[in-house]
């Protein structure tokens, strides 16, 4: 099966059928979520850590990896931009079941994503690699529901609110994603500058360039008047 955002209720059925008849533990793990190994501590039941995994462990843990592994093959690259970030098959599955409900169930969700997005800030243990991640994750979740921001705002976003945490940062942040933070930084930049350093040679104000200034065009229009009259 593949699903590309329609159609939902005829892709849900063949899906339950097709992981079903894989391994119907995946099924469980789906619709209930997954086991995580745990112990108990002075009475409490508390996760193990990964260094305390045993064979029972990791099966449980690799049934949630099928699960994961068989909702991805059967998604557009869109839709797996909505889910990608997800740790369970449980979430993925809850998340795409939006389509199932109305229209408002889905604009809820954008209306969450949206109000994510306008509060985003760094957090205070946070690195730049884990926030540009999260960062990520919310913009990737809103476009796989049709609302996409243009670069210029998504790098506006994050000049706004923490051009001066990546240049105090810089030893966390790798050289790759420092320089692609510059380019578009650099990029917009250069644009704004360049569309104030525009000079019309015509009325001399900047902003703009001759052929589009409002004062050549009437002068056009008194100099046609003119040759009317005239003639």
């Amino acid at each position: 099966p593949s699903f590309d955002g329609n159609n939902y209720s005829y892709l849900k059925t063949r899906m339950i059928i097709f992981i079903q008849s894989l391994d119907y533990q995946l099924w469980n793990i789906i619709t209930n979520g997954p086991e995580i190994p745990t112990k108990i501590v002075n009475g409490q039941k508390v996760s193990k850590l990964d260094s305390e995994y045993n064979d029972h462990d990791y099966k449980l843990l690799q049934l949630n990896a099928k699960a994961k592994h068989v909702i991805f093959c059967a998604l557009s690259p869109s839709e797996f931009n909505r889910v990608s970030s997800l740790d369970s098959a449980k979430e993925m599955w809850d998340r795409l079941f939006t389509y199932e409900g109305t229209n408002q169930v889905k604009d809820t969700e954008i209306n969450r994503l949206v109000h994510d997005y306008e509060l985003f800030t760094m957090l205070g243990n946070e690195n730049i690699s884990s926030m540009y991640a999260r960062f990520n994750d919310i913009i990737n979740a809103l476009k796989g529901l049709g609302k996409v921001y243009t670069n210029h705002e998504l790098v506006s976003k994050i000049l706004r609110h923490l051009l001066k945490k990546i240049l105090m940062d810089k030893k966390n942040f790798s050289n790759k994603q420092l320089k692609k933070f510059q380019t578009n930084i650099g990029d917009t930049s250069k644009k704004e500058k360049d569309e104030k350093e525009f000079v019309c040679y015509e009325c001399d104000k900047p902003g703009h360039i001759r052929p589009n200034c409002p004062e050549l065009k009437k002068n056009k229009d008194n100099l046609k008047k003119k040759s009317m009259i005239a003639t």
